[in-house]
């Protein structure tokens, strides 16, 4: 336990969970991004995809727990680095030299506040229907997801999401090579392929169904929820 506290507590230390608990993130994303793209094959398809995490109860919230622990130990390192950066230089550079950087490195503190912002959202627009759109059923993610995201206001703020969600990847994905010691520092971040492929899969999986929900690609199908109780 005094390895862990000690590892923990040093900034190298932070930087590895951070490391970890982001690939965890990403295998996470990967796996969310291929089940809403079912939507695309219409509401049986999203619905047994629903039935089928249901069925798998244990598994399931044996992922949501890990991802919640996960999500916790990343946000509290990256405020914690945050802060022990600033405590170095509690002073302002009285002239600050511009150095190779890209606009995701920048953002990645705002961006990381609002995907935290986004999850609470998600989670009680789409899973627990708190805010969700009237009708909303489960096990019917189809038309939730239809009738979720028709609302302009709403697909948008998923969007502006998506777009924090990509910079934070593309960011992210060099930093955990960085970190782990499988990459050396680079003088051109720009040119980071795997790094940029990821974002942009990633961006393009999600923002296809709010976009389509907005072009009307998803049209009006029976609940197969209402369906099997009859």
């Amino acid at each position: 336990m005094a390895y862990l506290a000690r590892f923990w507590d040093s900034t190298i230390g932070k930087k590895i969970v951070m490391a970890i608990t982001g690939i965890f993130g990403v295998l996470f994303v990967l796996g969310h991004m291929s089940g809403n793209l079912l939507m695309f094959k219409g509401a049986e398809a999203m619905h047994d995809y629903a039935v089928l995490l249901r069925t798998s109860m244990p598994v399931l919230w044996g992922a949501r727990i890990a991802l919640i622990g996960a999500v916790v130990l990343h946000a509290v390192a990256a405020l914690q680095l945050v802060q022990r950066s600033n405590a170095a230089r509690p002073q302002a550079y009285a002239k600050k030299a511009p150095q190779v950087t890209t606009f995701a490195a920048k953002t990645i503190r705002y961006g990381g506040v609002l995907l935290l912002v986004f999850i609470v959202f998600h989670i009680l627009h789409m899973t627990l229907g708190v805010v969700a759109a009237p009708g909303f059923v489960h096990l019917d993610p189809y038309n939730n997801v239809r009738q979720g995201l028709a609302n302009p206001l709403v697909a948008g703020f998923y969007l502006l999401a998506m777009a924090a969600l990509g910079l934070h990847l593309y960011h992210g994905t060099w930093a955990v090579f960085r970190t782990l010691g499988v990459a050396r520092p680079s003088p051109t971040p720009l040119k980071r392929r795997l790094a940029v492929a990821l974002a942009a899969i990633v961006v393009l999986g999600f923002a296809a169904i709010p976009l389509g929900a907005l072009a009307g690609a998803f049209t009006e199908q029976p609940s197969p929820v209402t369906a099997e109780g009859h």
